[in-house]
């Protein structure tokens, strides 16, 4: 077997949280649905609620901070990246949204992405298409053509809805086809000419 890297962003404010379990779903039918292809599969997590300080931080003075920073390469070296956001005000979080400010137009380019959501109820599904695939469409990733929102009702006292299941092994399995697609990842480090926020402040 060959082995493929998946990174999970996950921007779920509570612990534990609607969103982070979405994440672990999504993530768990891609890895099977890898696997069944004959591809092990590794799977990383960056949880945005601890990088939220250092996130602020980023944006005042242009610098990541050493977890932040290993927390973008991550992200920047993955086969395929699953994305997900609560939904506030009709579009993702601003944690999410200050994530995804710090990477360059580009730095995401091919990268195969699947996007899902979590919120109260089924009308905030369109965030997706409207919010999330505009954002990921400007960072050049491909995102894959089945997202996956979970509202309330589509968490039972058992698990999931057989619906929310459908969905979610759907676009897992897309998720498998565009990373089993896509030629080995190699970027630059696009800080490695950055002083460190850590550097900075000692200096």
């Amino acid at each position: 077997m060959t082995s493929r890297n998946l990174t999970v962003v996950t921007a779920g404010l509570s612990q534990p949280s609607s969103t982070r379990l979405l994440a672990d779903l999504l993530a768990s039918s891609a890895a099977r649905s890898l696997s069944a292809r004959g591809e092990e599969t590794a799977v990383e997590v960056v949880e945005l609620r601890e990088h939220a300080t250092a996130l602020a931080n980023n944006l005042l003075a242009g610098f990541p901070a050493a977890d932040l920073k290993s927390a973008l390469d991550t992200v920047l070296g993955a086969e395929g990246l699953i994305v997900v956001t609560p939904i506030f005000n009709a579009s993702y979080s601003g944690l999410f949204k200050m994530f995804f400010d710090v990477l360059e137009r580009g730095s995401l380019t091919g990268q195969p992405v699947l996007m899902a959501a979590t919120g109260g109820t089924a009308r905030h599904s369109l965030a997706l298409e409207h919010a999330l695939r505009p954002m990921f469409a400007y960072l050049q990733a491909m995102t894959v053509p089945t997202a996956v929102f979970a509202a309330s009702q589509d968490w039972g006292a058992g698990g999931t809805t057989d619906a929310l299941a459908s969905r979610v092994d759907r676009a897992a399995a897309e998720l498998a086809e565009l990373v089993l697609a896509q030629k080995p990842r190699r970027r630059a480090d696009p800080f490695q000419d950055v002083t460190s926020f850590e550097a900075l402040l000692a200096g």
